[in-house]
């Protein structure tokens, strides 16, 4: 059924969590992951993206490299992606790119305001999502 799987990660906690829902979705469905991390880049004019950590390649390096690992570990080979933008329109022209059947990625609730809707990563994955969109919380 879900043939190819995208989680894009950041270095939240909700990403770390999310992982466990990855791992047995992939192992049930045998489906092939694939990784995403993007370098964030200013959203506006010098605007500074919201997490330092993620605008350094060599830190989302370190990260895919580390979760690549972490999956091996439980039997799944991932492929992972490194990609700079912004993260929502990366994350759906990635998915997009590889023909994912399903998007897993973790939610930090920042969308539950009407403030924080516009600004949510995850609520703009699943606006402009190619394919479904499962939201860990």
């Amino acid at each position: 059924m879900f043939k190819t799987v995208l989680f894009p990660i950041d270095q939240s906690r909700e990403s770390r969590e999310a992982a466990d829902l990855v791992t047995a979705l992939v192992k049930t469905h045998n489906s092939k992951l694939i990784v995403l991390s993007v370098v964030e880049t200013p959203g506006g004019e010098g605007e500074l993206p919201k997490e330092a950590a993620m605008a350094s390649p060599e830190a989302i390096a370190q990260l895919l490299e580390t979760a690549k690992t972490l999956f091996a570990q439980q039997g799944i080979q991932a492929e992972v992606i490194e990609r700079e933008g912004i993260p929502a329109f990366i994350i759906c022209d990635v998915a997009d790119e590889i023909n994912a059947d399903l998007i897993i990625m973790g939610c930090r609730g920042l969308g539950l305001t009407e403030e924080g809707s516009s600004e949510s990563v995850s609520s703009r994955v699943i606006n402009l999502s190619p394919c479904p969109v499962l939201i860990v919380p």
